[in-house]
């Protein structure tokens, strides 16, 4: 479904250079719940903003159903990255200012223009509130991220993820700036969708306590990665996606 060949990525600040992709090779299949390990600086989340398109390689690709997408129009990569992929970030990213429900419908507001947007309000809100009460959070649409706590937050930004029925999820630590219980509570959260709605999630942690809970975990060392010995079997219901 998503594939990277041979990426090579080096950030520059003046005239210190940190080569961090080294050749990268890496196959995310359809859905799966796949975990990225390795230690702090080692590029997982620069292996995770290349897959989405946030960021570029210097070199090698990334195709999506064998269609390479890295080097894009920078208008398709807005658009794949409103429908086809979601994000959800270890700061969650809530707007203050706006409640759990706006917060959620947020991807919506920005993919239509106004007219667009009043037409298809109602199945928007309709989806919004689905899945906040997927996540817990259906007593809770009119509040704003300073009542929530911080499992509630990130089930919000889980939802928000979840808006445009993506077809991968991409996760950066999402359980980073939770305690250990609540920390597990959403990784459960995750298998569940991944099963339920069939998407397909790439989680980077550095939580080794959490892994158990995906399919397929490959661990970033020196640039690239190592896959360990379980492998992904394609659930009957997910085979035919």
């Amino acid at each position: 479904m998503l594939k990277a060949e041979k990426l090579f990525k080096t950030y520059r600040r003046h005239a210190v250079q940190v080569r961090v992709l080294t050749g990268l090779e890496l196959e995310v299949r359809t859905g799966e719940f796949l975990s990225i390990v390795g230690a702090s600086g080692s590029g997982k989340s620069t292996l995770l903003h290349l897959l989405g398109t946030l960021d570029a390689p210097d070199s090698g690709t990334i195709s999506l159903d064998g269609k390479r997408i890295d080097n894009l129009p920078a208008r398709e990569r807005d658009l794949l990255r409103n429908k086809t992929f979601g994000y959800i970030f270890q700061f969650y990213h809530l707007l203050p200012e706006l409640n759990t429900l706006d917060n959620v419908l947020m991807p919506a507001y920005i993919a239509h223009s106004t007219t667009g947007w009043w037409k298809s309000r109602a199945k928007w809100r309709a989806r919004a509130e689905e899945l906040l009460k997927k996540v817990g959070l259906g007593h809770r649409l009119k509040h704003r991220p300073r009542e929530l706590s911080g499992g509630e937050m990130q089930r919000a930004a889980v939802a928000r993820a979840l808006l445009a029925h993506p077809r991968v999820l991409l996760a950066d630590e999402p359980t980073g700036n939770l305690d250990a219980e609540t920390g597990g509570e959403i990784v459960r959260l995750l298998r569940d969708l991944n099963r339920e709605e069939g998407v397909t999630i790439v989680m980077v942690t550095h939580n080794l306590d959490i892994v158990h809970a995906t399919d397929r975990v490959v661990r970033m060392v020196g640039g690239t990665v190592t896959e360990d010995s379980r492998s992904f079997q394609p659930r009957p219901h997910l085979a035919a996606i």
